[in-house]
């Protein structure tokens, strides 16, 4: 429970635009708010301070790793707080030195369960020996040496464990490497292990997919670019840390390059994939960056990177009146729990603050802000590995994706689509719609039931630059999926069921800023059950200050057969009311090629009356071609040989 006393009030020092232009926050506005989330979290500590009972829901693994959870993060956050600022952190260092003590103590019932008895422990215990190595001297070389053993002996479970494929095995290449520096036991062949499925997962420039499906997400951010940097300054003379820190720094600065176009100019990280509600811990790569000084970006844009996702979400309601990190987005919002998410697991949040391990003289902290490149001009981007094309517009600040390589799953799958990957387009200024089955950023084919298709399991068949217009294609036998309520645990992936196959359709997306051109052919339509064609735009809110449009281009009826806008009157995660606009076919559609404009721009844009269609052979494919206000001009024969021809 949480102390009777008079809660204390967040204290924050005048905002610094001189040193802080776009943000006006220095390091001591994150030391305030660092510090002000620990004495929140702290307030529901037990008398030991081995367990932080939280309020809200328990994840799956009930409240004893929840509790666990909950003063492993936040000790993660107190590592970096104490790093960086080891004379003026005592009272953090004290707190903690307790709580290590009690939750290792096996005379203690209420000790926190070892990682070979519980499975997420193995994720807690990695950031319990990551603080501790950064720490070292302020706290563990100050630990009498029977606090010291029981740690050791509580971390030493993890040797052998099984480990799944995923961004885990850097838990315990981290764990092992700090006992074999305290003298405990540990495995090499686990560190090699968790080594070569680290490198078996990378994509390129940068990129790591989490596990062996199109999974890429924040956690390529936050897991497979921080920890192979804290494990180099935990391990500096181990031979494989010599052997890898070429390799390590130069793929770190490669998705360093990518990251700083994936920020919107509201100081939003891009809102895609799964545990978003770890919020700011997407700041992590950047500070990463300078701390171990593989970064192409300046000291300036990478504190101006983190800074902002640290003020969009303080702005936005994320630390609650009691000082408390959520679950959601914004405020709470229940319906981003996942079956692994408890009320401790949004302080994953903490590894944004890593900054603070770097003292006040460092260049991230005495640089002068320098603007985003969004904030600088309208920019474009291939991203390769996760199939995204990027455009972001300096008018409004928003950075758009549109989506032809990712659904967290893997070519010929039949699944239902992931709301967090397998849309068409995610951005930085709206949040996707949550159910499996929408019209958000979607193509679909609607049965006589109203039931949608699916997308997830399709081919990715590439991605150009067509000269100042982007191009991105999938093709796709899309699925009826008939979901199974038992069909397993939600970790991001799409839900299972049974598929009923639908037509193929491909999809090519041609952008330009904030205008894609959305290119649908549908085939064997005859040997499926009748079904009408679906094309909906962005997800807004009602109140969104970025507005969503759609509208026909070639290919459908005069007029057309059907539009509308899809809505519901219920919170989301950004909001009070969703909306999705749509057009589509009144009756079954029949193979052909349909063209669409598909706009998110700043409220009261006129970008989609920007693009018009010049047919040459009575349609949008395989002749015709797009042109653009500015005068940029788009074969569309080419775009089809070029992109679906595969």
């Amino acid at each position: 429970m949480p102390s009777t006393a008079t809660p204390f009030a967040l204290t924050l020092p005048a905002l610094d635009r001189g040193l802080s232009p776009h943000t006006g926050l220095t390091r001591g506005h994150w030391c305030a708010y660092a510090d002000y989330l620990l004495r929140s979290a702290q307030r529901y500590g037990t008398d030991d301070h081995a367990n932080i009972h939280l309020p809200g829901a328990n994840s799956a693994y009930g409240p004893r790793s929840d509790s666990l959870e909950a003063f492993a993060r936040t000790f993660l956050l107190a590592s970096f707080r104490i790093a960086g600022d080891p004379q003026g952190t005592g009272w953090i260092a004290d707190w903690y030195a307790k709580g290590l003590d009690a939750g290792t103590n096996p005379g203690n019932p209420d000790r926190w369960p070892t990682p070979g008895e519980l499975g997420q422990a193995k994720v807690e215990a990695a950031s319990l020996a990551v603080g501790l190595a950064l720490t070292r001297d302020v706290l563990w070389d100050k630990l009498p040496q029977r606090v010291q053993e029981q740690l050791v002996a509580w971390f030493e479970t993890v040797i052998g464990e099984e480990y799944p494929p995923i961004n885990w095995v850097w838990f315990q290449i981290v764990v092992e490497t700090f006992l074999a520096s305290v003298g405990g036991r540990f495995s090499d062949e686990d560190i090699d292990s968790g080594l070569a499925t680290h490198d078996s997962l990378y994509r390129g420039h940068g990129w790591f997919a989490d596990g062996p499906e199109r999974a890429y997400d924040h956690y390529v951010g936050w897991a497979f670019q921080v920890y192979p940097q804290l494990w180099a300054l935990m391990a500096p003379d181990d031979p494989r840390v010599k052997a890898r820190k070429e390799l390590d720094g130069e793929r770190l600065a490669d998705f360093l390059d990518d990251a700083a176009y994936l920020v919107g100019g509201n100081g939003a990280p891009l809102i895609q994939g799964r545990s978003l509600i770890y919020r700011f811990a997407a700041a992590a790569p950047f500070w990463v960056g300078e701390l171990s000084g593989h970064t192409r970006l300046s000291p300036g844009m990478g504190r101006r990177a983190a800074s902002g996702m640290l003020d969009y979400f303080a702005r936005h309601g994320s630390i609650t009146d009691e000082g408390l990190l959520s679950i959601g987005w914004h405020g709470e919002f229940a319906g981003m729990k996942q079956s692994y998410s408890g009320a401790g697991s949004p302080y994953w949040a903490a590894k944004g603050f890593l900054g603070l391990a770097l003292p006040a003289d460092h260049r991230v902290w005495t640089a002068v802000e320098e603007p985003l490149p969004v904030e600088t001009g309208d920019t474009q981007r291939l991203i390769a590995a996760p199939g995204w094309q990027v455009d972001g517009t300096a008018s409004d600040g928003v950075v758009r994706i549109r989506n032809h390589g990712t659904d967290h799953a893997n070519a010929g799958a039949a699944v239902a689509d992931s709301p967090l990957y397998a849309r068409l387009g995610y951005s930085t200024h709206t949040f996707p719609d949550l159910e499996p089955e929408s019209l958000d950023n979607a193509v679909v084919l609607v049965d006589a039931g109203a039931r949608p298709t699916h997308r997830t399991g399709f081919e990715f068949l590439g991605q150009k630059d067509l000269g100042g217009v982007l191009a991105g294609a999938s093709r796709a036998t899309v699925n009826w999926i008939e979901i199974d309520p038992d069909g397993g645990p939600d970790h991001g992936s799409g839900a299972r069921g049974t598929a009923t196959p639908g037509p193929e359709v491909t999809v090519v997306s041609l952008t330009r800023r904030a205008v894609e051109l959305r290119l649908v052919r549908v085939r064997g339509t005859s040997s499926t059950a009748p079904a009408r064609l679906r094309i909906g735009g962005w997800p807004v809110d009602a109140e969104s200050p970025v507005a969503s449009e759609i509208r026909p281009l070639a290919g459908w009826g005069s007029p057309l057969d059907d539009a509308g806008t899809w809505r519901r009157e219920a919170p989301h995660p950004m909001g009070e009311r969703l909306t999705i606009p749509w057009i589509g076919t009144s009756g079954a559609a029949n193979d052909g090629d349909y063209a669409a404009v598909v706009v998110l721009a700043g409220a009261g844009s006129a970008e989609a009356g920007a693009v018009r269609f010049v047919p040459a052979d009575g349609g949008p494919g395989p002749g015709g071609r797009f042109e653009f206000a500015d005068g940029t001009t788009v074969d569309a024969a080419a775009v089809w040989e070029g992109l679906t021809s595969a």
